[in-house]
């Protein structure tokens, strides 16, 4: 079946191990929704197959033909990618459906995706994501795959330098590949490629994002949004909080903050937290938390597990300090962040 459109693809620079084999992708300009024409450039001049997801490493005589082909077209984003072609390993990769990733090419596709704000959490296909990225040392050199590790320290060593490795993970930083408008990002190291960072969003140095997960707005983030966890927009995580993600858990249900809510310092939940809710500074709230649900006079009205109360918002969660039981009674007030703190021109 012939395809004149694809949902995703991009140009990029691979790194290679010592083996020649593709360990790491940086795609300057991924683009969703691949319009006809860019998609019969592409190809035109690589006679990729069409309307099978993958991707193709371009030798000097394709990236001359690729970059013709892209200038006469007047796509300049993409053809001013090759005005040096003959620097780095690149390749072209398109995905025509949405797919789980098939080829690291293809996952970092993806997750540039995610950061670039094009798709949000849990709008594209990350099935086995894990399985198809590799573990990296990830230096002030760039990504260097573990086997080739020991030489490439002994060599930096003869030139008396000092290999500086920041992290063994099968994810990197962010920043190292895309820093969106309007944020502001304490510690960088911390915020993983895959995580989607919303206008006007400000992570402190204890915040945590991971891939899949992020805010839709403005927030304030001093505490850890786990794999999978999407914050709404004008909410705010105090210090050392958490939410709990899908994948340790062995879980299905996708946690998530709502819009105007706020979770205290070292507190932390594991449902769905509805729009307009807090839970006080230290509590820890899961799904299966026993909570006495209280009406506007301070009355039990029922006893029921958290889960059953995400879809309930403007929920103040509190321990009884006389009791130790956890309460979910009705706020009387919202919470308002700083419009001068996340104003981040």
């Amino acid at each position: 079946m012939q395809s004149n459109t694809a949902h995703s693809g991009a140009i990029g620079l691979a790194t290679k191990n010592a083996n020649h084999e593709i360990i790491e992708v940086y795609y300057p300009h991924p683009q969703i929704q691949l319009q006809a024409e860019l998609l019969e450039c592409i190809l035109g001049s690589t006679d990729m197959p069409n309307g099978v997801n993958g991707f193709l490493e371009l030798d000097s005589e394709l990236l001359v033909r690729l970059k013709d082909r892209l200038t006469s077209a007047g796509f300049d984003d993409w053809a001013g990618l090759l005005n040096e072609p003959d620097q780095g390993n690149w390749l072209v990769c398109i995905s025509f459906t949405d797919v789980a990733p098939a080829s690291i090419p293809e996952a970092f596709l993806k997750l540039h995706l995610l950061s670039h704000r094009l798709v949000r959490p849990h709008g594209i296909n990350l099935d086995g994501l894990f399985g198809t990225l590799k573990n990296l040392a990830w230096t002030n050199a760039g990504p260097i795959d573990l086997t080739d590790l020991p030489a490439r320290q002994l060599a930096a060593r003869k030139r008396g330098l000092v290999l500086d490795v920041m992290s063994v993970d099968k994810f990197p930083k962010m920043t190292n590949y895309v820093v969106p408008a309007g944020v502001r990002l304490a510690d960088t190291a911390r915020i993983r490629l895959g995580a989607f960072i919303g206008e006007g969003t400000t992570v402190m140095h204890e915040g945590f994002v991971n891939f899949n997960a992020g805010t839709l707005g403005t927030a304030m983030v001093e505490g850890r949004i786990s794999a999978g966890v999407v914050v709404g927009k004008d909410s705010d995580l105090g210090g050392g909080c958490s939410t709990m993600g899908t994948l340790s858990g062995g879980g299905t249900t996708i946690i998530s903050v709502g819009e105007n809510c706020l979770i205290g310092a070292n507190a932390g939940i594991g449902f769905p937290l509805a729009d307009g809710c807090t839970v006080e500074a230290g509590l820890y709230v899961t799904a299966g938390t026993k909570v006495n649900l209280l009406d506007a006079a301070g009355n039990l009205a029922k006893s029921v597990k958290a889960m059953a109360l995400s879809d309930t918002p403007d929920l103040l969660f509190r321990r009884n300090s006389l009791s130790g039981a956890v309460e979910a009674t009705p706020k009387k007030s919202s919470i308002s962040l700083n419009d001068v703190l996340h104003s981040n021109n």
